[in-house]
């Protein structure tokens, strides 16, 4: 969406506050020896205090309030009772919500407890691309450009990018224009960021693949040729400057 005026934005910033606090909340509350299950049950009962409603679920069907993958599970992870946090696990929460007729999305990995199985620095390097990626985006800028900004950083990191996930558009529903924001160049991709205009930006930053595919539950993703991933996103809002990130209090930076 475009915003045109201060009720809107407020909107914005209103489901973007439900979904970041959401995720920050249960980041802080996973550890070692609950399920994914409970985990999801918390953040449900988080979105609802403030009177937000899952996307995922009320979207797709998700089987699921918010969607937690863990080790080489990419994306849409499908919380259940049988998946068991461990020390060390790579985790990722995506949490996006409905509040008001406005939607906002974030999401982000980290390792629980002790780095035992090295995902830091991949954890890290998905921080570090986002962030610099944030910083250079603003009205007229090419989306090719940021996504090529992405991959160059990922290399120098010794990762890769999944070429078939991206960013997109959010605000009067989950995806909308632009969508396909990748973490590469697509030379054919001659859009700009527009001003005003409200995005969800994200990397998929990964040690072996450049595909995600579809697991057995047909939600969860992994990657073609195995390894890792880490996601980390915020919904901003476009400006002639620096965005305004309205999902900063999730505090992914700072995991």
């Amino acid at each position: 969406m475009s915003i045109s005026n201060e009720s809107e934005l407020w909107g914005m910033q209103k489901a973007s506050e439900a979904v970041a606090c959401t995720l920050k909340e249960m980041i802080n509350y996973a550890q070692p020896g609950m399920s994914t299950k409970e985990l999801d049950e918390f953040g449900a009962t988080v979105l609802a205090r403030f009177g937000a409603k899952s996307a995922p679920h009320l979207t797709y069907g998700f089987p699921g309030w918010t969607c937690i993958s863990v080790g080489n599970e990419f994306c849409h992870g499908v919380p259940t009772k049988g998946r068991i946090l461990k020390v060390g696990d790579l985790i990722n929460i995506d949490v996006s919500a409905e509040l008001g007729g406005f939607w906002a999305d974030n999401g982000g990995s980290f390792v629980l407890g002790d780095d035992v199985n090295q995902h830091q620095d991949l954890v890290n390097a998905s921080k570090e691309i986002l962030r610099n990626a944030i910083n250079n985006i603003k009205g007229g800028v090419k989306i090719a450009d940021i996504g090529h900004q992405m991959e160059t950083e990922a290399r120098k990191h010794g990762y890769k990018v999944i070429k078939n996930l991206g960013g997109h558009g959010v605000g009067r529903g989950l995806h909308e224009e632009p969508c396909e924001l990748v973490n590469y160049r697509n030379p054919a991709d001659q859009r700009r960021f527009r001003k005003n205009s409200v995005v969800a930006i994200e990397t998929f930053i990964s040690t072996s693949s450049s595909l995600a595919v579809d697991s057995k539950d047909g939600w969860t993703m992994v990657g073609n040729k195995g390894g890792y991933m880490a996601q980390h996103e915020h919904t901003i809002v476009v400006t002639d400057g620096k965005p305004i990130i309205l999902t900063e209090m999730n505090e992914i930076f700072n995991q």
